[in-house]
């Protein structure tokens, strides 16, 4: 049997576990300081869903969805993104949730791409939707949040790259504009590019392969082409984001992958990672996403951010990762001190210090060699002596230091010396 795991996935172990892990971890808890509440939806969806709100023609739907038949005959896909589930759920269950929701998420999505470095068929997503308004104030508080999340990861090489799209007012002259000065080029444009030209031609604006292109640089930009509405939202966004320190560049060909983008959109690209998979999360608004879906007109904005991704930058960068979540003490009984030492290992863990322990009967030097392998800072040491004399030894296991300490002592000895807080 194949031990490796399939092609475009990854196994997560310790310490590269323990880093996804506190990354998650800083995701809730800025989440929930900025007001969002934690929604899952299910991993997979009906096909249709995905297929109508990202549009036929992007590479989600036409190249990247696992989509397979179930036993009663219907069409199922994998949650490529989840901008389009959480908009559902939203419209399912509206009359029992407050406006505007704001949400928040961190799942996998799958994508059957080509398997690269930094892109995995399974990916860890941190996610933002703010569902029933259309102020560019929300837009704001969006960016602000993930611009916070990667700051405060110590990230230092990424740009934020933003731009507007227009909406379904503006956009449709544009859109003929594009396509008028696209056709002379058609014969220089990849194969993508040309079945997009008559469909999504704002796509060959971005696209991997031809939007370096000079024609391609010198088409005429959205941003350009902005009626007053939309021009005044793109105007509020960039003041509401200076106000709030946000760095940005004006990036006009950023117009997203996927169909239901109206008005803002967003890259943060981090430099240190480069090349096509430097986009670490990315986003925009998305007011008529819930019509779509055959609901009511419920504007919205969010992003999903690639955890994975999050972590490659911070490793290339140099940052120091969160350290391993090994286990404060580990437990060392021996002779006939076994029981003494399970009480011991259960008052600990009581108070909330993490706390291992042998499962079976080893000497001394093997529960001292196990405590240094996963990673414990103290070794809690009970023998016949200790227990007859009630006390327990010490030993940080870094420099082999140790005390004894009387047993009624050692949870507040260990919060001292440790910095370990009662829970």
């Amino acid at each position: 049997m194949e031990l490796q795991p399939p092609r475009g996935t990854a196994d997560l172990l310790p310490p590269r576990s323990d880093a996804i892990l506190s990354l998650y971890d800083e995701a809730h808890e800025l989440a929930h300081r900025f007001g969002y509440r934690y929604v899952e939806t299910p991993t997979f969806e009906q096909t249709e869903l995905f297929a109508r709100t990202s549009g036929d023609t992007s590479d989600v739907v036409s190249k990247e969805m696992f989509t397979f038949e179930d036993k009663g005959g219907r069409s199922m896909t994998l949650r490529p993104e989840s901008t389009a589930s959480v908009v559902r759920a939203f419209l399912a269950n509206a009359q029992k949730l407050p406006t505007p929701f704001k949400a928040y998420y961190v799942h996998p999505n799958y994508r059957h791409g080509r398997p690269q470095a930094a892109r995995l068929r399974e990916f860890r997503v941190f996610g933002i939707e703010v569902l029933g308004t259309a102020a560019p104030d929300a837009d704001v508080e969006v960016v602000e949040l993930a611009d916070t999340f990667l700051r405060a990861r110590g990230l230092r090489d990424v740009v934020l790259h933003l731009n507007s799209v227009g909406d379904e007012v503006c956009r449709p002259p544009y859109r003929d504009k594009l396509i008028a000065y696209l056709e002379p080029h058609v014969d220089e444009l990849d194969e993508d590019c040309r079945k997009r030209l008559h469909t999504n031609p704002m796509r060959v604006l971005d696209c991997k392969v031809d939007g370096k292109k000079d024609f391609v640089l010198a088409a005429p930009l959205i941003s350009d082409n902005l009626d007053e509405a939309c021009a005044a939202h793109f105007a509020a966004v960039r003041h509401g984001l200076e106000e709030a320190g946000v760095a940005f560049e004006h990036d006009p060909h950023i117009v997203r992958g996927l169909d239901y983008y109206t008005r803002t959109a967003f890259e943060f690209v981090s430099n240190a990672i480069g090349g096509q998979q430097s986009t670490i999360c990315g986003g925009g608004r998305y007011d008529g996403l819930a019509t779509v879906l055959g609901g009511s007109d419920v504007p919205g904005v969010g992003f999903g951010m690639g955890i994975d991704r999050v972590l490659i930058a911070m490793e290339t960068e140099g940052v120091e990762l969160p350290p391993p979540r090994a286990p404060r003490c580990f437990v060392v009984s021996i002779a006939g001190a076994r029981r003494a030492g399970l009480e011991l290992v259960r008052d600990l863990r009581a108070a909330g210090i993490s706390t291992e322990r042998a499962l079976e009967d080893r000497p001394l030097g093997a529960q001292l060699r196990m405590a240094d392998r996963g990673g414990a800072r103290y070794a809690a040491i009970l023998g016949e002596r200790e227990t007859e004399s009630g006390v327990v030894t010490l030993r940080k296991l870094d420099d082999g230091t140790q005390e004894e300490v009387a047993r009624a002592d050692v949870v507040n000895w260990l919060m001292r010396n440790d910095g370990t807080e009662r829970r």
